[in-house]
């Protein structure tokens, strides 16, 4: 079974359709990541299978139950960390994580999850205290306090720092390698890139590819270009056999081409392409 198996799903508000027959699928201990512009339709998709939002149609089981009306024991197997976060102005940062690990059967403990996520040195200090990327830190320590078996994670590393969003994939990768389900969205390509198994783009509502992230839109065989540097500037080929041109090259030049590069599309050529150029 899978964890997320969704058929289907429309949400409209109004006349406006948000969702609009998505079929989508996350295996169990896969790491996937919607990709989207804003209005896409991803946030929507989330809160439905998060229990937050009713749907209009389809079918939807996460964890085998439809969240819809799943109860406490489904709620306990599933970690969330959302767009907007709770407002814990008068509690310090080891009150908040302590009080949300007493929601959960089989919680973390509450020090190992403060430090996992780096906020050790904050431990005792108020939440209002805290810098935006120090309480997205608190967001993620929260969804993940429950040991869940789903983690749901919306634009999670929003306002971190490098070395703080790099700690962050580090973490995704342990929960992943323990057996977790991350869904997650985002709008930087190369974290989607870095830590998903899958991604699928998504546009005006709908799903509109699914695929590994090396091979989304092709871009494992898409052609490439190879170039490099002449007496007379940069000279640049495009070919589906960049090996066999580098080694011409490499004869023509006597060993090492001057200024060779090998590109081919990235994940943000053809998720640029695919949404059509919107923001």
């Amino acid at each position: 079974m899978d964890a997320v198996e969704v058929r289907g799903l429309r949400k409209a508000y109004g006349d406006t359709v948000a969702v609009d027959g998505v079929d989508l699928s996350v295996a169990p201990g896969e790491v996937f990541a919607l990709l989207g512009p804003n209005g896409a339709g991803k946030t929507t998709t989330i809160e439905i299978l998060e229990g937050y939002r009713p749907r209009d149609a389809g079918t939807v089981s996460v964890l085998g139950e439809d969240p819809a009306t799943a109860g406490a024991d489904w709620r306990a197997r599933v970690g969330m960390v959302l767009q907007t976060s709770g407002e814990f102005d008068a509690l310090t940062v080891g009150e908040v994580v302590n009080h949300f690990a007493g929601f959960y059967p089989g919680s973390d403990d509450a020090d190992a999850v403060i430090e996992r996520v780096g906020l050790t040195d904050k431990r005792n200090a108020r939440t209002h205290a805290l810098s935006g990327g120090q309480k997205r830190r608190l967001d993620v320590a929260l969804g993940i306090v429950g040991r869940p078996e789903l983690l749901f994670l919306d634009e999670p590393t929003t306002g971190f720092d490098p070395q703080a969003r790099l700690d962050f994939w580090q973490l995704i990768r342990d929960l992943a390698a323990a057996g977790t389900t991350i869904l997650l969205t985002t709008h930087y390509l190369h974290e989607a890139e870095a830590l998903a198994d899958r991604v699928g783009v998504m546009r005006g509502g709908r799903v509109v590819a699914v695929a590994p992230p090396a091979e989304l839109g092709g871009r494992a065989t898409a052609a490439a270009v190879v170039s490099w540097q002449t007496p007379d500037g940069v000279s640049e080929t495009v070919t589906d056999e960049p090996t066999a041109l580098v080694r011409q090259l490499s004869e023509r030049f006597g060993g090492e081409v001057p200024g060779l590069t090998v590109n081919r599309p990235t994940l943000e050529d053809v998720y640029l392409r695919m949404i059509g150029g919107q923001a």
